[in-house]
């Protein structure tokens, strides 16, 4: 389905799209090399077999082609068009990134199950290593199904990818990392449904002013910026959102009708996670919307001045393109924690200018950095452009071979560590390479990009005392709850002679790190960088978070006000973020519930 059953040509039929992706022999299920369906439904503790898919468009049955309603209640399909735009979406980044993308849960396939659960709503679990859809009865009594809509299977693919390449971003940190997962996967979703140009004809078709106008164009009036963001296109998850409107008011996602208004990002209700996540959506929405009624304007219009419809569409299908690309690229110039909207923007600038070096077609750049400047973000970087600028001058290159750093973490690290004071790595402070992973890109120019990406992190346990010497401020009522457990601690250990734990004991935090039941409380910090290399084994950007920097004061504040940093029996505990649940905060739109919130 082009985007969901609610879209629907003249004759009542849905609208269908063809897409492209790896080719590949199917298992019954289907189960193929990166994805695996599961038709298994929880709820009803029912599973509805190993689904054969047809081997050639041309062996669909005819109501598949056709888009006739009864394909709604045809599992079959289901399975078909859950697999299709899951693998539609790797391929996709796989594509941008030049390189293959494994999962984040070790496993060569995904599982995804399109009937999981009897609920409004679809998720990524790594527990589960799989993706869940949902089910609901619709206000008419219909089912709807979360599998058939275009927009939120990629979406959850996109969080299923995103968790793969950048793992520490679940991580407890700032508002803008809480809300970069939700924000980045509405982005990738709504551009994947943008560069369909049958969708895009038909929601522009029936969103113009048809008195006096043919079927084959369109009125200039009708392709400005402001009333393209009017457009039935800019609604996510649009049968989802009317569905769920008695609830909710509107659909899942408006973010192309959020004024540009710089105060909205320090505003109560956009620091939630879900509402804030939808600012990055807006930017990204308003630079295309103003590039493609741009280029529309290059297009000639005839004495009624009416524009070729069909010319329309092409024009924004093909800028989605190019923009989806440049977001999805950008997440190798990103880095690996504690990101914010600023580094997000940077990224994509200079992953952009790396391969598509002329912009003057689009003036994509330009769009985008006004578009987030007028949500009151600025790229990270202070270059001009708002790309990252060259890494320290001087690196010491001479104990590590280029060859072995493509792929292997030891000597990724030996080149850090030889060069250890100009990189900030903290004395004191665990430092790991997470990864290794060498690009092939392909510019419109048709030359090559060859470039590898290392990604490392920090983490250190600081106690009250470390972390004034560092001059990171603790949150008043954090540092009286890591007294009181001070006191309680030491109290509870001078009761029973001080044998209440072995000696060492590890007590596991709520992040997966480890410390000894009986060292001081303490209060983890992270930093890290990401590491881009070129063809001749030099570093072209270093893009990195100190572990001691002056960002973490900031960052324990906002967790300790937003109730994700407390104090334990060992330090401090953190929340990592459930996607499940952000879902359900956003389909309930507690933005509008100002005592309903965290």
């Amino acid at each position: 389905m082009a985007q969901d059953p609610s879209v629907r040509l003249g004759n009542g039929r849905i609208l269908m799209a063809r897409v492209r992706i790896p080719e590949e022999v199917l298992d019954r299920g289907p189960i193929g090399y990166r994805v695996q369906i599961v038709d298994y439904d929880a709820t009803e503790d029912r599973f509805y077999g190993a689904h054969e898919l047809p081997s050639a468009p041309e062996k669909e049955p005819i109501a598949w082609r056709q888009g006739k309603l009864s394909i709604v209640g045809d599992y079959r399909f289901h399975a078909q068009n859950v697999y299709a735009l899951v693998m539609k979406t790797l391929a996709r980044f796989e594509y941008a990134l030049g390189r293959r993308i494994g999962w984040s849960f070790g496993t060569h396939q995904i599982k995804v199950a399109p009937h999981g659960m009897l609920d409004a709503n679809a998720f990524y679990t790594p527990d589960a290593e799989g993706l869940v859809f949902g089910y609901f009865p619709g206000r008419t009594g219909a089912t709807v199904y979360t599998c058939l809509s275009h927009d939120v299977v990629v979406h959850e693919t996109t969080h299923a990818l995103l968790d793969a390449l950048r793992e520490r971003y679940l991580d407890p940190s700032s508002p803008d990392q809480a809300a970069f997962h939700e924000g980045f996967s509405d982005v990738i979703a709504l551009l994947s449904v943008f560069s369909q140009r049958e969708l895009v004809l038909e929601l522009l078709r029936r969103g113009r002013k048809k008195k006096g106008v043919p079927r084959s164009m369109i009125r200039a009036s009708d392709v400005t910026v402001e009333a393209l963001k009017a457009n039935a296109l800019f609604a996510l998850a649009g049968q989802m959102g009317q569905e769920l409107e008695e609830v909710r008011g509107s659909a899942l996602r408006k973010s192309a009708s959020i004024p540009l208004d710089k105060k909205l990002r320090n505003s109560a209700e956009f620091l939630e996670p879900h509402r804030r996540g939808e600012l990055l959506v807006a930017a990204v929405l308003h630079s295309f919307i103003t590039v493609w009624a741009k280029r529309v304007q290059d297009i000639a219009a005839d004495s009624r001045n009416l524009l070729p419809l069909q010319r329309v569409a092409e024009e924004g299908a093909d800028i989605a393109d190019v923009l989806v690309t440049m977001w999805i690229r950008g997440l190798d110039y990103m880095p690996p924690v504690h990101v914010e909207f600023g580094d997000a923007l940077s990224g994509a600038l200079t992953a952009d200018r790396e391969v598509r070096p002329d912009d003057t077609r689009y003036e994509l750049r330009t769009s985008t950095r006004d578009a987030f400047k007028a949500f009151g973000f600025v790229p990270a970087a202070a270059t001009v452009e708002g790309t990252w600028d060259a890494p320290p001058e001087g690196l010491d290159y001479s104990n590590v071979r280029f060859d072995s750093m493509r792929t292997d973490k030891d000597e990724v690290f030996r080149f850090l560590w030889d060069n250890r004071e100009k990189f900030a790595l903290r004395p004191g402070a665990y430092a790991e390479v997470l990864s290794v992973r060498p690009c092939t890109r392909i510019g419109e120019d048709g030359f090559t990009l060859r470039e590898t990406v290392a990604e490392y992190y920090q983490v250190a346990r600081l106690t009250p005392e470390e972390l004034l010497a560092h001059k990171i401020k603790l949150p008043v009522g954090f540092e009286r709850e890591l007294r009181e457990a001070r006191r309680n601690r030491r109290t509870a250990s001078s009761n029973d002679g001080g044998q209440s734990q072995p000696a060492g004991h590890l007590h596991a935090h709520a992040n997966g790190e480890s410390a000894p039941e009986n060292e001081e409380l303490v209060t983890p910090l992270y930093g890290g960088g990401t590491l881009i290399f070129d063809d001749y084994g030099r570093l072209k950007y270093w893009i990195h978070n100190d572990v001691f920097g002056g960002r973490q004061s900031e960052r324990l504040s906002y967790l300790y006000d937003a109730g994700l940093l407390r104090a334990g029996r060992s330090g401090a505990r953190l929340s990592a973020a459930r996607l499940s649940a952000v879902h359900r905060l956003r389909a309930l739109d507690i933005g509008k519930l100002p005592r309903e919130r965290w």
